[in-house]
């Protein structure tokens, strides 16, 4: 599912944009984000690359986040394109080189400058240029992400989110540029551009804007089918709330405690929704169903919840949801998804449980940006604003 986006325009964008990996106040970048601060090539270079320089100090780097492979400095790979991308000689930069990543089957071009300042001035009066000749869209989706001493142009938005993980930033210098709500901003070395985490793209497969409104306050009934909502189901204890979902495939009738240990379990395939001191997330009681660790590790979780703050629970689940999808757009498959009643959540990462408890009336609580549900299905205001309830799981995000 692709995710929406604030802005939309029809023009054909060059990606072109540049970072220099600075912090706030216009300090110079950690060394992490410097390609002469990178691993040592293990191997010899290839295509014209100094084994010792710049380009593949920037290749080690970069692999610590995305693939970079086959690294060429050879002014004739088809992989470098032909358009305006920085050439040697031009702003500053004194090599170029290009590499292919192997996950996406896409390629980071490598531009080595001599001055930082004078490559951000320089992509600076470009787009400035662009938008004076008419193009007042160009830059708006700009993928190009700088370290303290290089700049990758990745293919794929999916790259440049993979680098910005790390201190690569990218650089914006289109005035209508937003970086929105919950991504770093950092100072650039020209003034009037942004440095950030978030990787705008046209078609919507960036990072997640969050400030992208999803309550279906627009309808007239919110709730589908069109009679209006089915309701949620309610317990007034865990014991009950058990009892609930006694017919579903959560393993609760097997395997159950409230132990506090025993609720603290996870396991690597299979983790909570709730993170750290429950009470913290409106939550008032809570168990474990599932086998925890034994012969094997612990294995089938799910996690039961009574709720005395509905509000505070969906809140803390959005921002978790957020920070998830903020690295690569997607939910880890392990992570268990949020299904809500009036007073009571289920935790689980098991689609037949999920189904089973749907036609209860559960709803999954689902704060990805754009997301909507075609007609027969559930799609509820949530008591969050950028989250919606649903029984619709098309083309989960999960990963």
């Amino acid at each position: 599912m692709r995710i929406q986006r604030i802005l939309a325009t029809t023009a054909a964008l060059t990606c072109l944009t540049t970072l220099s990996a600075c912090k706030e106040g216009g300090q110079a970048a950690p060394p992490g984000a410097s390609a002469s601060s990178a691993p040592s090539a293990s191997a010899g270079a290839a295509g014209g690359a100094a084994a010792d320089g710049p380009l593949v100090r920037a290749q080690q780097y970069m692999r610590q986040w995305a693939g970079c492979e086959n690294l060429s400095a050879k002014a004739d790979d088809p992989r470098i394109p032909r358009g305006a991308f920085p050439k040697v000689g031009q702003w500053s930069v004194t090599e170029i080189g290009v590499c292919s990543t192997t996950a996406e089957k896409s390629d980071i071009v490598i531009a080595v400058p001599g001055d930082m300042k004078e490559f951000q001035a320089g992509y600076k009066k470009y787009v400035m240029d662009r938008i004076a000749g008419g193009d007042g869209a160009y830059g708006l989706f700009s993928n190009v992400i700088v370290g303290k001493d290089f700049v990758a142009f990745p293919t794929l938005p999916e790259t440049s989110m993979a680098l910005v993980r790390s201190e690569m930033r990218v650089l914006t210098c289109n005035p209508t540029a937003p970086v929105p709500q919950g991504y770093k901003r950092e100072k650039p070395l020209v003034e009037d551009c942004n440095l950030s985490d978030f990787v705008p793209a046209e078609d919507g497969s960036g990072s997640p804007n969050f400030e992208t409104p999803q309550n279906p306050s627009g309808q007239e009934k919110p709730g589908q089918p069109k009679n209006g909502s089915l309701g949620l189901p309610r317990a007034g204890s865990i014991a009950e709330l058990r009892a609930l979902v006694s017919n579903s495939p959560l393993a609760c009738k097997q395997h159950f405690s409230t132990d506090p240990e025993a609720v603290a379990i996870e396991s690597i395939d299979y983790q909570p929704a709730i993170k750290g001191n429950a009470a913290d997330w409106g939550v008032t009681g809570r168990a474990l169903c599932g086998q925890p660790a034994g012969e094997r590790r612990a294995h089938d979780l799910s996690w039961l919840d009574t709720v005395g703050d509905m509000r505070k629970l969906q809140t803390k689940a959005k921002a978790a949801q957020q920070a998830d999808l903020k690295d690569d757009g997607k939910l880890r498959a392990t992570a268990s998804m949020l299904l809500v009643g009036e007073n009571i959540a289920v935790e689980t990462n098991d689609p037949a449980a999920r189904f089973v408890l749907y036609q209860q009336q559960f709803l999954y609580l689902n704060c990805t940006p754009g997301f909507s549900a075609p007609s027969g299905y559930r799609l509820e205001k949530s008591q969050v604003e950028g989250c919606v309830l649903t029984n619709y799981e098309p083309d989960h995000p999960m990963g």
